[in-house]
Parts: structure tokens; sequence; C-alpha cells
């Protein structure tokens, strides 16, 4: 249940534990620590995870008679193991407690989203009415992202003695968090070196295998009262024991506060050295609590957000883990979106094309996290533009799954827990995630202005990102239309044509579409450059008059199906055969997942129409109306309001929402058209995580995508926002669940813009500055100018 600013759980349920762990995740952006009780181990029920951004490794591992290679995330030390039991005068010691302790009375979990903080509060009680009461509170810190803390206090009711409490930093931990990924090789760290420094500082040190990357936790333990440790070592685990004393009204409290280091670290140095000068410099843990806390509320004022009720406070949560994810410290590092946030080890931590769902809002309130992992993108180009050559194509080919190098680290089998079986995957195909870069680096320069940007890193991914596309279309003459062959979509459900021997689709309107859109992009790029910087440009990328010439050939003549009326899904959709649905949901209930359910049956979702989410209206996510028609146009295609209106309903119908970005995406569509179905999917999309609409997938790491994506509904999609070098366009949407909102953005140098939509009014406040007014474009074009320390309201 939530209230105000906290997200709390009031009882121990084993069954919703990796849930749980998941929602109450801390983080700062560089790393972050998943929510897991301190008293038990990886398990069944338990899954402690420490992230860091970017700290992947590579493994070979056999699977159905096949050596494959996986890059994954790395599950670091565990930090925050903390074991106890009671000591009672005079009796045996009792049994070590955890929170399935049969001795447990009360349980409850409290995630601060203002301060980003998490408390645990335990209650114990034995036969003979000895309580023992337990909290614990932890914190990432996100004003020095080197640092964590947690403190654990103590409280004795009916007895007097001891409490024996272990504080242990184990590094004896593997990548086990995803039940389908066990028997792949999640042994990641090497290495190890264990020790103890003055001051009660515990340290570990290791290494990643491949790419090797030096490792360094330091953990210093400080009690109150104060009490000196038994300190024993294995080479991946030091243990230090305290014996507190216990009594009524005497609470005894423990700290353990955590340095995290790496060989990555600038200025370079040892992690190890580092970590524990980190460790015994860090303040007590009320000081450090109180700066965390100074950290968080400068974050909520550059991001706030504020929708009034349920809805409101589940985007709040969502907004809560974008910005342990992706904080300004990670401006510092070389990372991209992982997909799954920094929250568990589904999809391998990797990057896909989920940072088109992350970047919009990003680039409205902290531009230079936006910029920062534009550039992860950009110092990957070589290893795109090789992936292109090797495919025998020119320009760049980004992968569909991106990790630490940039090259393709899709799996080549995937399990279908459903049947057993290990399959092909052809995800790997998607080649529109090349578009969705293209499409951020444009949509991050028309948010902030930073044309210095676009006109130099942005313009040489764009640019080359277009060239591959230009090569890929091929001609077909009895079409008199250019045809990329051999793709999948974002629907992924359909990698094949039915009883074909060779994997992907035809013509896949959206890959076409965005493709036709990217070559359009390039040359208006081209032509806005300055006359040194294009002749630099085209020196460099050896972009002569011919090829120019064919990438605006191809970006009107690129084919796009249609059938009945509406956009095909791609070439041949409209033959495949229809599906059951209610047949299939009497049968299965949820069948999000009907790929598997399929599969497991010996059939192929190949053969049906049926979509796992949303493919050709994601074109609708992506263009208003005036754009996507113009699009569409330049094609030679006549798409208006109704036929758009067609596709949208016949898509709809077939879609399983096997994604969570399924739901999100046709929000927006129907949020943008106005449908009555609008709030259902918005609030299908709000859901997603919190309730684990997927079955036990939340556990692995949340919805990245998706959370940021709920936020960005509400600020662009709900106000039909677009900000470019005309202003800020806005043409709200109203919509009765949430008739009035309010956030503030950053525009173009202006921070602090607030904008407040209430039924039939607009409000936009620019804060005081030397700068010079913000344009305001209301339906029907109308323009309006607020000058600094100005707020202007409009009726609409």
């Amino acid at each position: 249940m939530t209230e105000g600013w906290t997200w709390t759980y009031d009882r121990y349920d084993p069954a919703r534990e990796r849930l749980v762990e998941s929602l109450c995740t801390l983080g700062n952006g560089r790393f972050a620590t998943r929510g897991s009780v301190p008293e038990c181990p990886a398990g069944p029920v338990h899954y402690p995870g420490t992230y860091l951004a970017g700290c992947y490794d590579r493994r070979t591992s056999t699977v159905a008679g096949r050596r494959v290679e996986n890059e994954d995330l790395v599950n670091l030390p565990d930090w925050t193991r903390l074991r106890y039991r009671r000591l009672p005068d005079g009796g045996p010691p009792g049994p070590w407690l955890t929170p399935g302790s049969p001795d447990l009375r009360h349980y409850g979990v409290r995630l601060d989203l203002k301060a980003g903080t998490l408390t645990r509060h335990l209650f114990f009680r034995d036969a003979e009415g000895r309580g023992l009461r337990v909290g614990h509170t932890r914190l990432v810190h996100m004003g020095d992202p080197y640092l964590a803390a947690q403190r654990t206090t103590f409280r004795a009711y009916g007895w007097t003695g001891a409490v024996e409490v272990e504080s242990v930093l184990d590094g004896a931990v593997v990548n086990a968090g995803v039940e389908r990924y066990r028997n792949l090789e999640g042994r990641h760290l090497t290495d190890h070196r264990t020790g103890f420094g003055p001051d009660g500082t515990a340290w570990l040190s290791c290494r990643t295998t491949d790419p090797v990357l030096r490792l360094a936790l330091a953990v210093r333990t400080t009690t109150r009262p104060e009490r000196p440790a038994e300190e024993s070592a294995t080479p991946t685990t030091t243990v230090q024991t305290y014996r507190l004393p216990a009594g009524p009204r005497r609470p005894a409290t423990l700290v353990k506060t955590l340095a995290l280091r790496t060989s990555a670290d600038r200025p370079d140095g040892d992690p190890r050295t580092a970590a524990c000068d980190d460790v015994a410099r860090a303040p007590a843990f009320p000081r450090l609590l109180a700066t965390h806390e100074a950290s968080w509320r400068r974050l909520w004022e550059q991001g706030e957000l504020h929708v009034p009720g349920e809805a409101g406070r589940i985007l709040r949560l969502h907004l809560f883990h974008l910005l342990q994810t992706l904080s300004p410290h990670t401006a510092e590092l070389d990372v991209g979106v992982p997909a799954r946030g920094l929250h568990g080890e589904a999809y391998r931590g990797h990057v896909f094309w989920d940072e088109l769902f992350v970047l919009p809002y990003l680039n409205l309130h902290f531009p230079e996290v936006a910029r920062a992992l534009l550039m992860y993108r950009h110092r990957r180009l070589p290893a795109a533009r090789a992936a292109a050559r090797h495919t025998g194509g020119t320009g760049a080919m980004y992968p569909w799954q991106s990790a630490s190098s940039g090259r393709e680290e899709t799996q080549e089998l995937h399990l279908n827990p459903r049947s057993g079986r290990w399959l092909p995957d052809h995800s790997h195909l998607q080649r529109h995630v090349g578009s969705a870069v293209a499409y951020n680096v444009w949509q991050y320069a028309q948010a902030t202005g930073d044309r210095g940007f676009l006109h130099a890193a942005g313009a040489e991914v764009l640019l080359e990102v277009a060239r591959y596309w230009a090569g890929a279309a091929a001609f077909d003459p009895d079409l008199g239309r250019y045809r990329i062959r051999g793709v999948v979509g974002p629907d992924e459900y359909h990698d094949a044509y039915p009883d074909a021997t060779a994997p992907g689709i035809d013509d896949n309107a959206y890959t076409n579409a965005t493709a036709a859109w990217v070559l359009a992009r390039g040359l208006d790029l081209l032509a806005e450059l300055p006359g040194a910087r294009r002749a630099e440009l085209t020196e460099e990328l050896s972009l002569g008059e011919e090829e120019l010439a064919r990438w605006d050939d191809v970006s009107r003549r690129l084919h796009i199906p249609f059938h009945r009326g509406v956009i095909s899904q791609f070439e041949g959709y409209g033959d495949l055969a229809e599906l059951d649905w209610e047949g299939y949901r009497e049968r299965y209930g949820d069948i999000r997942r009907l790929d598997r359910i399929l599969e497991a049956e010996g059939d192929t979702v190949n053969r049906y129409q049926a979509s796992k989410q949303a493919d050709t209206l994601m074109l609708g996510y992506l263009f208003r109306p005036a754009e996507l028609h113009g699009l569409f146009d330049r094609l030679g295609h006549r798409l208006d309001d109704d036929v758009w209106r067609a596709t949208v309903a016949y898509h709809l119908r077939r879609t399983s929402h096997g994604s969570t970005l399924s739901s999100l995406v046709h929000g927006w569509v129907t949020t943008r058209g106005k449908g009555a179905d609008a709030w259902r999917y918005c609030e299908e999309a709000l859901l997603g995580d919190v309730a684990d609409v997927q079955g036990g997938t939340t556990g692995e790491g949340i919805h990245l995508g998706a959370m940021a994506g709920t936020v960005d509904l509400v600020e662009r999609g709900m106000t039909g926002l677009e900000a470019g070098p005309e202003g800020l366009r806005v043409e709200p949407v109203a919509l009765a669940q949430i008739p009035r909102f309010a956030f503030t953005l950053c525009f173009h140098g202006h921070r602090g813009v607030r904008v407040r939509v209430l039924p039939g009014r607009l409000a936009v406040r620019v804060p005081a500055s030397p700068k010079g007014p913000l344009a305001v474009v209301l339906p029907g074009g109308r323009r309006f100018e607020v000058a600094p320390g100005e707020e202007r309201w409009f009726r609409l």
C-alpha cells in the first residue's frame, strides 16, 4: 500500500519478497542495492544484489550442446549482510533470527521516496516472553556516489543479556537472480582478497574476468555502545562479531558504512586504498543521512511532478526509480540505459532501445544526463560501423542488446519455461534500434537547443544510421519502391514467415517508416550545418552527392504495406491466420506470453495475426498526428485520421501486451486520439511493476522504460507538449482521471519552468533569469511569450 511519499508493506510474505526487493532498491546513479533483508543470504525467497552501472563480465556456457557467450551485469559482494541472536543472561544462545523465524510477531517495510531511505522494523518474542525489536535504516548516498550505509538498532523487552551480531562482507556471490538463466555460468568475480583495517574496517577486493575491472569494497562497522569485534575471514568473506549489551531501555546500535571503488574511477588509483580512505573519512550515520536527504531534495526540486491521488503516488515511485538509476552522477559515467534498471539481473542488465522511452523525460529535466547517455552510443559508433560491415552493409548498425563494448550481446538461444526447450533467438534482427538512437539524438537537440552536440557527435551518429538504412534498402522494380527485408519489428513475436527456413520478415512498417524519417532528418541536418562543419563531415564520411541523392530517393519511396485499408505490420501480415483469442483466454487466462503458450503446444505465433506489443502503433507514439501524416505524405501514402483510427483499432484487437511497454504505448496512442479506452491502458502501464502484472518479472528488476514512460505520458502525452526551436508547443488532452497536475522542466537554458494544467486552463511560470522570454505555442498556432520572473495563465 502507499501513503504520501512512502511505500509500505506491513507483513512478511515470502512469495512477494523478490517484488519487495526490486521496488525497495536504493541507488544513486552509480550503483544500487536491492531492498533485501540483511538477515538472509541468497536463496529461494531472498536475493540480495548490488549492481554497479556499466560493470559487465563475459562468460561462456554450454547450452543445449552449444557453447554460447553472455555478458552480464555483475552481482557484487553483499555488504548488507547482518546476523543476530539473543544471548540472555544465564541461558543458552537463542537461534539466529530472520523474518522467517517462528518468533516473528511484527514486520514492516517503509520506503521513503522523499528521503531516499529504506527502513525495516521487526519484533521477535520467544516462548518465554523475551522480546527483541530490530530496526534497519539503509541509504545509498545520493550526494557521494561511492558511499552507502545501514544502521541497525536493537531493543530488548523482558530480558537482559546481550545481542550477538555478525557483520558480514560476503564476496561468495554469483549471478543467480533469474531462474531461467541458472544453467548459464554465473560466477563473475575472481581473485578475491580480504582483510581488516583499523577502526572496525573490513575490506574485500576482487575483479571481473572479461573485461577486467578491479573492485574493492570497504565496510566500517561501528557500535553504540562501543564494543570490540572478533574478526575472522575466508578468501571471499569477512565476519566481525560483536556482543552488544541488551536490556530494557538500553538500545544498542550497529552501523555499517560502505565505500565502493573500482579501477575505472578517476583519478586513477588503487581501488582498495581508495575505498578504505573513503570509508575512513565518511561521517557518522546522522550526518550521512542529513546530506543524503539534502541531495534528494535538490533532485525532487528539479524533477518535480505533482499528480493528485493514487496515480500520482505510483508516478512518484516510478520517478524515484528512474532517478536512482540515472542520476546526475550518471553524467560522469560511460553507461547506457539498462532496461531493468540497477535492480536485478533480468535481460542480463543489457541496454536495449528503452532509452527511447527514458530520454524524453531526461531531456526536459536532466539534460546533462541525457547527453551522457547519447555519448555512450557515440563512443560505440565504431562497433556499430563494424557490425554493419560484417553484414555487408554500410554506415552504423547498432545492436539490439548492448553492454560494455557495443558489440551485439543478444543471446543466441532463449529458454521457454513452459516447454523447457531452448530455442533460437532471432531478436538481434531488430534493426530499428538504430532509428531509435538517431531519433533520440534529434529529439535531445530539439528539446535542449544543444546544437553543439547535434553538429558534432550527434551528427556522426545520425548520419551513419541514415547511411545504413540507405544501404539496407533494395529497390524492387516490380513494386517501384525500396524494400527492407529480413528484419524483426518491435512486436518480437514474428521472427519469420510460416514454414520459412530463414528468419526475418519483410517491410516492417515501423522499421521502414522510421528509416525514412532518419534519412530525411539526415538531409535536414546536413543542410543546417555550418559550411565548414558540413565540408568536414562529408569528407570524413566520404558522403558524395550521388549517395545523398539516394538518401532522398529512399526516404520518399520506402515501401509501407497496407491491407484492408489499414497499415500492415509487415508485408504479408494480413494473410496470416486469425487467432482464437477468446478460446486461448478461456484455456490459459493470462496470455501475455502467447509465444510461449503456442510453442509449448507445438505451434508458432508466426502463423497468426497476433503481436506481443505495439509495433505499427509505435509510430503514433513517436510522432504527433501532423508529423505522422507528413511522413507518410513524403512516402507517397495517404494517411488521414480515418485510416489511422482504423489502423489503431485493428492492431489493438490483435495484441497480447506481453511487454510492459505495450500498454504504455497504447496509452499514448489512445490518449492522443482521445479514445475511450485511453485510461485503461494508462492505468495498466502504471500498475505494470507495482502489481507485477507479468507474474514474477518485477522481482528480476523493474522495467525502467515503462516507469519513465508513464511519467512522460503525463508530462508530454497529456499536455501535448513538444519542445522545439519555436518554443514549447502545448495542446492538452483532458483525461477525467487526471484533471489537474503540475511539473517543472528545463528548456533551452531556462531551468525551473513550472507548468500547471487544470481543466480548461494552463499556467506557465518562468523563473527570474537574464535569459530572454520563453515562447509558448497553443492550439491553433497561437504564440505567446512568458518573460523571466512571470507566470501567465491561458484558456484552452
